[in-house]
C-alpha cells in the first residue's frame, strides 16, 4: 500500500460488483467469509470467454488462495470501513489503536493485528479495517523506518562483497542487511516481505 492508503476514511460501498471491477485491496464476501483480492489479472484467451485470475487472502485467517472468475461474473462485496488510526501501546491483552478523526480507542487482538505488529512502534499509523463495527485486519504503509539494535560488527571491506547478515530492529524483528550496517542504523523495511529496502539517515 502507498502513503496515499492512509489517507481519509474510505468504505467501499457497493454491495454487488462483477468481476471486472476486482483490484487490489477489494474485499468480498464468498461463502459467507471476508477476502481481500491481494493479485488480480485479467485474460483473455484466444479462443473461450474472457476471465479473471486472482489471488485472495482470507481476512481471518491469513490463508491464501488462487480464484479464476468468468469475465463479468457478479460478486459480493463486503461493506468494509477502513479508518485512519495510530497506533498507542500494548497492555498486555492485544494492541491499542486509536481513531485520528474521534479519539476512540479500539484493542485488537493479536490475531487480528497478525505480522503488522513486527514492524509497530507507539505512534506508528495505520488503516483498521472493520466489517459490521468490529475490527478485521490492519493495514500499514508499504514501508517503515526501524532502527537495528542488534547485528555482527562488520568486517573492513564488506562493503563491496555483497554479502548480507542478520539484524535486530527495535520491534524484534529479524531481517538481512548488508554486512557493513551497524547497531543504532535506522533502515527502511518493507512491511509486505520484511526486506531491507536501505538507510535513512536522520
Amino acid at each position: 500500500m502507498t502513503e496515499d492508503g492512509l489517507r481519509s476514511n474510505k468504505a467501499i460501498r457497493h454491495k454487488v460488483a462483477t468481476s471486472n471491477d476486482l483490484k487490489n485491496g477489494l474485499v468480498l464476501n464468498i461463502d459467507g467469509q471476508l477476502w481481500t483480492v491481494i493479485e488480480f489479472q485479467h485474460v483473455k484467451p484466444g479462443k473461450g470467454p474472457a476471465f479473471v485470475r486472482s489471488k485472495l487472502k482470507n481476512v481471518l485467517t491469513g490463508k491464501v488462495v488462487d480464484k479464476t472468475f468468468n469475465a463479468g461474473v457478479k460478486v459480493e462485496t463486503a461493506n468494509v470501513d477502513k479508518r485512519d488510526m495510530s497506533y498507542l501501546y500494548s497492555d498486555g491483552d492485544g494492541y491499542v489503536f486509536m481513531d485520528k478523526d474521534n479519539y476512540d480507542q479500539v484493542t485488537l487482538s493479536a490475531a487480528i493485528v497478525g505480522d503488522a505488529v513486527d514492524y509497530m512502534l507507539e505512534n506508528q499509523d495505520a488503516v483498521v479495517a472493520m466489517y459490521e463495527g468490529n475490527p478485521i485486519y490492519v493495514e500499514l504503509p508499504a514501508s517503515v523506518v526501524l532502527e537495528v539494535t542488534y547485528t555482527e560488527p562488520g568486517l573492513q571491506g564488506d562493503r563491496s562483497s555483497g554479502g548480507t547478515k542478520p539484524a535486530t530492529v527495535e520491534t524484534g524483528l529479524q531481517i538481512q542487511v548488508p554486512l557493513f550496517l551497524e547497531n543504532g542504523t535506522k533502515v527502511r523495511i518493507d512491511t509486505r516481505t520484511g526486506d531491507y529496502l536501505g538507510r535513512v539517515n536522520d
